[in-house]
């Protein structure tokens, strides 16, 4: 094994998505992972088979159509767990499982009240079970960080003997620092007589804001396996973030020395895909992919990068992928041909329909604005690329409203093939529009979230609207864009209300 390259194992698709709120489709799912292939991610850990019956075919879609990166599975260490797992990744090119229990002494007395021995059997048991159909096996003491020395080097020396070909070191709970965790590692290559034989893993949570540091704390000590997820997200404060942990071995490797197969330049995308699909929006502030990243305002700043880049700016904007000011190419007087191509630059490949509703789209914003930017064209193509089931379809909107004018609505919906028109007023457009809407259809949604921001900078540019929509106890999420937000706003609350009626 090359021991300059770190392997980047994304858990987006499982632990990410453990995250409140940030349930995926299948489809949205399947999509992600495409994208995390192109990124060039080791390991994609596509879910938790045995937790419904929808995680179990969510993996098994991912195995069926990934062909680069490993397709894993998550299980705890129980037969039916297990024998899910290789059941759903059976179709991949590459397969993995991930094998999970609790090691600390706070988990042993309080959950399992068990002793170290049984639990030690337990894994022993598990990783052995899972060896004789699989060779490719990841072992987890969760809570590592909190547990005993001793026992977590006996379990280890233990489970890499029956089977385990990587072992992976959570700090479940985000409660260790970076010179403790990197210090756990250090113990264990110090102190596990075959660790030679075993990949070391990180997973690191964010509840102190450390979990990057730590992961990073990790591989300083000999880890060569970082497990993240885009945009950080995950249970509670969230993962260490993929994109801030590659660019850091990238940005300083003549401190750390180590390489990635990723190819950063999707990271943009895949961070806006991600933010999406959960509905969670990217901070401005957040490293790498945050909109003020690469964004400089104050005036010592601005002079120095116009006299020489490095001064304020430690990386490329286009290393990551961003969209640089050069892509606003396209206005109203722009031709299907150079549309196109802009699309396929930006990584869309989209068949002669899709791209024909697109640029019809296209040319409608074009009217109503003046430059069309890269993040304008990726908010069209990601509208067009919603589930063509629509039972319910906005054809218009007129709205009144003041700070003194009590806000009427008039729409006209489509609903099941027939022409609807109704009315409808509210606290303000948006509550009345939402009224409106809700009257046409059996379904009774109740809106739990919206959110509003901005896809480009400018007096015109278009508003991305997303909403959370609970429809009969179920969470479903809508969204969509517009340079009108009330048309947006209604855009995106279809949007749901078609999800969870097709669901």
């Amino acid at each position: 094994m090359d021991n300059h390259k770190v392997f980047i194992f994304d858990t987006t698709l499982r632990d990410g998505e453990q995250a409140p709120g940030a349930t995926m489709n299948e489809k949205e799912k399947l999509e992600i992972a495409f994208a995390l292939e192109r990124l060039g991610v080791d390991i994609i850990e596509a879910g938790f088979p045995v937790s419904s019956k929808g995680d179990f075919d969510s993996v098994k879609n991912v195995a069926q159509h990934v062909k680069n990166s490993i397709v894993c599975g998550l299980a705890r260490s129980i037969i039916k767990d297990i024998d899910a797992v290789i059941e759903a990744v059976k179709p991949a090119k590459h397969k993995r499982i991930h094998i999970f229990l609790a090691t600390s002494k706070i988990h042993l007395e309080h959950k399992f009240k068990k002793s170290e021995d049984e639990i030690l059997d337990m894994a022993i048991a598990a990783v052995r079970y899972a060896r004789q159909r699989m060779d490719n096996i990841e072992f987890s003491p969760e809570d590592a960080s909190r547990t005993e020395k001793a026992f977590l080097y006996r379990v280890l020396e233990a489970v890499i003997d029956a089977g385990a070909t990587t072992v992976n070191i959570p700090d479940t709970v985000g409660y260790s620092t970076p010179l403790e965790y990197g210090a756990v590692i250090a113990g264990i290559r110090d102190h596990v007589s075959n660790i030679n034989k075993a990949v070391i893993s990180t997973h690191c949570h964010d509840d102190l804001g450390l979990a990057v540091a730590n992961s990073l704390a990790g591989v300083q000590n000999g880890a060569r396996q970082v497990e993240c997820t885009i945009n950080g997200i995950g249970e509670r404060a969230g993962n260490a973030s993929m994109e801030e942990i590659v660019m850091a071995l990238r940005t300083r490797r003549d401190f750390f020395g180590l390489t990635t197969n990723i190819n950063t330049r999707e990271f943009y995308r895949v961070s806006r895909m991600v933010s999406k699909a959960t509905g969670f929006i990217v901070p401005p502030n957040k490293a790498i992919v945050g909109a003020n990243a690469f964004r400089h305002e104050s005036g010592i700043h601005q002079d120095g990068i116009l006299k020489e880049k490095r001064t304020y700016e430690i990386m490329n904007p286009e290393d990551v992928g961003v969209p640089s000011g050069e892509g606003l190419v396209l206005g109203k007087h722009s031709g299907r041909h150079a549309f196109k191509d802009r699309l396929k630059r930006l990584g869309f490949h989209l068949d002669e329909s899709a791209i024909d509703a697109a640029f019809a789209r296209f040319k409608d914003l074009a009217d109503k604005k003046k430059e069309i930017y890269d993040e304008d064209l990726m908010a069209i193509v990601e509208d067009e690329e919603k589930p063509a089931r629509a039972t319910l379809v906005l054809t218009d909107l007129v709205y009144t409203s003041g700070s003194k004018v009590k806000p009427q609505v008039k729409v006209t919906l489509t609903y099941k093939g027939r022409k609807v028109v109704k009315e409808s007023t509210g606290d303000g457009p948006v509550d009345a529009c939402y009224k409106a809407i809700a009257s046409v259809v059996r379904v009774k949604p109740k809106l739990l979230d919206y959110s509003i921001q901005s896809v480009t900078q400018g007096d015109d540019a278009q508003g991305e609207v997303s909403v959370k929509v609970s429809v009969a106890g179920k969470n479903v999420l809508g969204r969509a864009a517009s340079t009108d937000i009330i048309e947006a706003s209604a855009k995106a609350y279809i949007n749901a209300i078609n999800k969870a009626i097709h669901a």
